[in-house]
């Protein structure tokens, strides 16, 4: 295992851990006529969904834009929840989107489409079967285990916009993990983890995904949205407890995703609900 610079100031301090290269990333994504339209590597912000909600109110960012961090300081997860990592441990970016053609009662789907983009670039790029908890969150299996190796956060931006935050552990090795309950892409055996490659592969099946999608102006049917999201969903078919706003919790099989992207749970009293916001826990088998 390669030591840590003590210092921390090189930029080379881990050498499993080698920066992004901005410029080879630019040239693999910016192209005439597609999504993608800025690529920025910071060595450290506090949080890449902050800064590029900031840049689009003052027009600094357009659709398209892409911001990556070597490392978060005040990374959020939903319910502000904090999400923090080593530097170049992982891949910590956002993306701004302006979806004008979709209605916005379907821009719910953003973060569901995300997840689906996610897993598969993963999956071409890593060979690592990422399964998808509903509605947020990026699950690895490690010695048999389903564990979280990242989530996804979207956040109005203005009127017209939406950013799209996605953090996702790489190189974590076993001892850096924040809960033990945690993954990374290492740990489940992935044949790559260079980040640049990933990333890549990341953002272009963002950018077909997100394409589908707006031309079917947004119908999670037409664009196949909702079933290759159903497919990947490893929520769907479990018993689950969902916490819901006002101290309320709702126990039942998780049988389906609805067509607003919200999660149908049946209760053992033949009740059908569907939560559109919520703590989902997979519960284990009695």
């Amino acid at each position: 295992m390669t030591p840590h610079n003590a210092s921390g100031s090189s930029r080379w301090s881990d050498l499993d851990r080698p920066p992004l290269n901005a410029t080879a990333l630019r040239r693999g994504l910016l192209h005439e006529g597609g999504l993608w339209t800025s690529v920025d590597v910071v060595q450290r912000t506090g949080s890449t969904n902050s800064d590029l909600v900031a840049r689009a109110a003052s027009g600094e960012a357009g659709e398209g834009a892409v911001l990556v961090a070597e490392e978060q300081t005040a990374g959020r997860g939903r319910l502000d929840r904090r999400w923090t990592a080593p530097p170049r441990s992982g891949l910590f970016f956002s993306v701004l989107l302006r979806p004008a053609e979709v209605p916005l009662e379907r821009w719910g789907w953003l973060p569901l489409l995300t997840g689906v983009a996610v897993a598969t670039g993963l999956s071409r790029a890593a060979g690592v079967d990422t399964a998808l908890k509903w509605p947020n969150d990026l699950l690895v299996t490690v010695g048999g285990e389903e564990r979280k190796a990242g989530g996804i956060l979207a956040e109005r931006a203005g009127e017209d916009g939406v950013v799209v935050g996605v953090g996702l552990n790489v190189t974590l090795r076993a001892d850096e993990l924040p809960v033990p309950q945690a993954g990374s892409l290492v740990l489940a055996d992935a044949v790559s983890t260079d980040r640049d490659t990933l990333l890549r592969s990341v953002l272009r099946s963002l950018e077909t995904w997100y394409d589908r999608w707006r031309s079917a102006g947004g119908d999670p049917v037409t664009s196949t949205l909702q079933e290759t999201y159903a497919a990947g969903c490893a929520t769907l078919g479990r018993q689950v407890r969902a916490e819901l706003p006002g101290d309320r919790a709702l126990v039942g099989e998780a049988v389906a995703v609805d067509g607003d992207g919200r999660l149908v749970i049946a209760t053992a009293e033949g009740a059908r609900e569907a939560v559109g916001a919520g703590d989902i826990v997979h519960l284990r088998p009695a």
